[in-house]
């Protein structure tokens, strides 16, 4: 791409200085302007309020990007990327070209960071910039009718800098995946893939999974007294020393020999202490706030908080007003707010709320990130004019209630982030009872402050704290907020009775949505803007899954995280990868460059690579012995590796072909899992005798009962005829990789297959023979024709099989 040459940039500025910025506008718009931004709906909101002289138009994401086919990098000439038009992108990329060759002005308005400013240059190098100013950097944190017109009134040049750091980072990902991924396919299995972040981040739940196992429980005891003043409410104080030490009982005689001992003792007030507590507001949302409370208090996954809080970016349609963008821009590292913000803010609290509710000076957050973004603000909302209460209709109308109660609590984040603190009277006494002392908190909320805004929870990094209390059973800070009566100094107390309780050390609990990011921000691994890709990855490719909301390794996420420990420990190194993000950094700072940054990174790389190959376990083709011996052979079985994981095999393969599937009990022993087979009315093809349903590594089929003396299978039909017409009926199949597909069972004569279920319905609007169950993960499920020109789309009513119960 040409760069803008100094004489031509202070042409460029005297033309500026020259005009008022509204007139330089006005006349760009005159001349033919084109913008570019990425997605449709952002193109929509912006072209309501630059007018009808202003052409937007919408990449609908990247345009180039590496090749998929190969590496598409030339580590000897300077680690120089081979960029592609996407697959399904020329189109777009043409016609965003024929409209820029007529356009006086292109302003490239992709979003603020890093992945924007590729897109930027990428349709700058396609456009072709002359250098003389045509093709301008324009950005904006928020796509308000304000924000727009200001940022088209100062446009920008290319920012290098933050292209050359996203460059580094992409081909720093391709270099670890497409290099690593052989090895994996080749050592343990087909399919797999190795990613310089997603791997450390799976590192993180195997290492947490290995604490738990690794945990041995340790008995302790607490002692509660239950006791009644002269004024209710009756109150529970806990043991907290014993002969003026800290109490410690690991032992249930002990307790119980202590409880005899104060059964009878005299309950005494001995001090009482009353303060004032503050709880201050929280800060606005960064990205990985943001992912982490709509985890604690919605319930949202990553990936689903960044898809709402992108609508809501983008613009939502209200009423009248047309598509308006609602929040400011959702990836963010930055607690920062604009002046109007704040001003804005300060003058709802004061009109909503009272001047109580006000402190004197605006509150100012200060960000943690050492390369926070500072010229990006919080995730806000754009205007305060827009409440929850006024949009809640329109969301209704929509069907968006999910996506109303992102905005619902980002907006409700921001204005109690202006608020004073809450304000609690905190009473803690001691109580001595013969050789042992007692001691009781409680506290009453004196002035909500912001909890009058976001009071339905501790914020993020309180709830943390709250959770950790209740797991190690300290009651005494995870119920500060019970009530105590009227205590004085030297009040005797009425014992009503000794509560001795036993406990156990808790393990450290599984990573979930909300603590994962916290601590993949925590540790500085990835960056905010990937946390919810970087989840979604995992799961997708079977290294992790949940299990009660919770992340716990599979067998193949430990299997590949203990090889790629052992062959690239460097690589998988959870401080290097957070030292690699703040590299890339430098380069965006124009600290470091590029090419340096990736020669450094790759020098030691390559030789790791090598070794790997030589060196890493051969999963694929390892055995281990079992203690199980084959029901039909009599030798050993062994435990091998296929493409679906684990299973057991007999030693005597290939004469003998006997495989089941296991589990692994709690003790780690070896349980074989073998599937019944289930009578069916079908009869043998080959010979005539009945057939049984079983199960096979490709799905379910039919199998005569005389094997192994009549080897006649038949696939299972779903109910559906072949739509070729050629006699045949549809069954269900799986691919080598596991993915559920449709064919006719005449297969190979009849090459019918497809991805969908097809349903033996006629199309109502072109007679195609069939039509197609589909699934969006925007609307669910829906009946759609498979001839693309027909178009022809229903919402899906539920199947029999999916309202029966489980087991039916």
């Amino acid at each position: 791409m040409a760069k803008v040459t100094k004489a031509a940039a202070a042409e460029g500025m005297k033309k500026e200085k020259a005009a008022p910025p509204k007139r330089a506008a006005k006349k760009a718009a005159a001349g033919g302007t084109l913008v570019i931004v990425e997605s449709p709906a952002k193109a929509k909101t912006i072209k309501k309020y630059l007018g009808r002289s202003y052409d937007v138009r919408a990449s609908v994401g990247h345009v180039k990007d590496l090749p998929k086919s190969k590496i598409g990098v030339d580590v000897e000439a300077g680690f120089t990327p081979q960029y592609d038009v996407i697959k399904g992108k020329a189109k777009v990329l043409s016609e965003i070209k024929r409209a820029a060759r007529s356009a006086e002005h292109v302003f490239l308005a992709t979003d603020p960071d890093r992945e924007g400013e590729a897109i930027a240059f990428h349709i700058a190098e396609e456009i072709g910039d002359s250098g003389d100013g045509r093709v301008r950097r324009v950005l904006f944190n928020e796509i308000t009718k304000n924000a727009i017109q200001k940022a088209i009134e100062k446009p920008l040049d290319l920012d290098r800098k933050k292209f050359d750091s996203q460059q580094a980072r992409r081909i720093l990902d391709r270099l670890v995946g497409y290099q690593i991924s052989p090895i994996l396919w080749k050592k343990v299995r087909r399919g797999l893939s190795a990613g310089r972040v997603q791997s450390v981040a799976v590192r993180l739940v195997v290492e947490r999974e290995r604490e738990i196992e690794a945990f041995r429980p340790e008995e302790y005891w607490t002692l509660e007294a239950e006791l009644a003043a002269k004024l209710p409410p009756e109150f529970r104080a806990r043991l907290s020393k014993v002969d003026g030490q800290k109490a410690e009982l690991k032992e249930g005689a002990v307790t119980h020999a202590l409880v005899k001992d104060l059964d009878g003792a005299t309950y005494v007030v001995a001090t009482v202490d009353k303060k004032e507590r503050r709880r201050n507001a929280p800060p606005p949302f960064t990205t990985a706030k943001l992912q982490q409370e709509a985890a604690n208090r919605l319930g949202f996954t990553a990936k689903k908080t960044m898809t709402l809080a992108q609508k809501l970016y983008e613009g939502v349609e209200l009423g009248d007003e047309g598509a308006i963008g609602l929040i400011t821009y959702m990836r963010t590292d930055s607690v920062r707010l604009s002046t109007e913000a704040v001003d804005a803010a300060r003058g709802y609290i004061a009109e909503a709320y009272g001047k109580d509710h006000l402190p004197e000076a605006p509150n100012v957050y200060k960000t943690k990130a050492k390369a926070a973004q500072e010229a990006h603000e919080a995730v806000r909302p754009t205007s305060l004019e827009w409440t929850p209460a006024r949009v809640a209709p329109f969301f209704e109308q929509i069907g968006e209630r999910d996506m109303y109660r992102l905005y619902e609590l980002i907006w409700n984040r921001f204005v109690a982030c202006q608020m004073v603190p809450a304000v609690y009277d905190q009473t803690t006494a001691d109580i001595t009872a013969g050789r042992a002392t007692f001691r009781a908190t409680g506290s009453i909320l004196k002035f909500p402050g912001y909890l009058a805004v976001y009071g339905a929870k501790p914020p993020e990094e309180e709830a943390g704290a709250e959770e950790e209390a209740k797991e190690n059973g300290d009651r005494e800070k995870a119920n500060e907020e019970r009530q105590l009566p009227p205590l004085e100094a030297g009040m005797t107390l009425d014992l009503r009775r000794l509560l001795p309780e036993q406990h156990f050390t808790q393990p450290p609990p599984r990573f979930n949505e909300s603590s994962l990011v916290k601590e993949l921000e925590q540790r500085g691994i990835g960056r905010p803007s990937t946390y919810a890709a970087i989840l979604e990855n995992i799961q997708e490719k079977g290294y992790v899954e949940k299990i009660e909301r919770n992340f716990k390794p599979t067998h193949l996420g430990l299997v590949v995280t203990d090889e790629l420990v052992k062959s690239f420990p460097r690589e998988m190194d959870l401080a290097f990868t957070a030292g690699m993000e703040e590299r890339l950094d430098e380069i965006e700072e124009g600290n470091a460059a590029w090419q340096q940054v990736l020669k450094d990174f790759y020098d030691s790389f390559k030789d790791d690579l090598a070794k790997a190959e030589v060196n890493m376990r051969d999963v694929k083709r390892q055995e281990i012995a079992t203690e199980l011996t084959c029901e039909k052979c009599g030798k050993p079985m062994v435990i091998k590796w296929g493409r679906m994981g684990e299973f057991l095999a007999c030693s005597g393969y290939p004469e003998c072909r006997n495989t089941m599937n296991f589990k692994r009990g709690d003790d780690g022993k070896i349980v074989p899992e073998k599937e019944e087979d289930v009578p069916t009315d079908e009869k043998c093809p080959e010979c005539g005798a009945a057939m049984v349903m079983k199960r096979g590594r490709f799905g379910r089929f039919l199998a005569c009962t005389r094997y192994p003396e009549c080897k006649g299978t038949k696939p299972i039909s779903i109910g559906v005829s072949c739509p070729k017409g050629c006699g045949g009926y549809i069954t269900e199949k799986r691919s080598r990789r596991g993915k559920t597909f449709y064919g006719c069972s005449s297969y190979p004569k009849c090459d019918f297959v497809s991805w969908d279920r097809p349903r033996n319905e006629t199309c109502p609007q072109c007679g195609s023979a069939y039509l197609l169950d589909k699934y969006s993960k925007k609307t669910g499920p829906y009946v759609a024709c498979p001839n693309k020109e027909c178009g022809y789309r229903r919402d899906s009513e539920p199947k029999a099989s999916e309202t029966a119960p489980e087991g039916a």
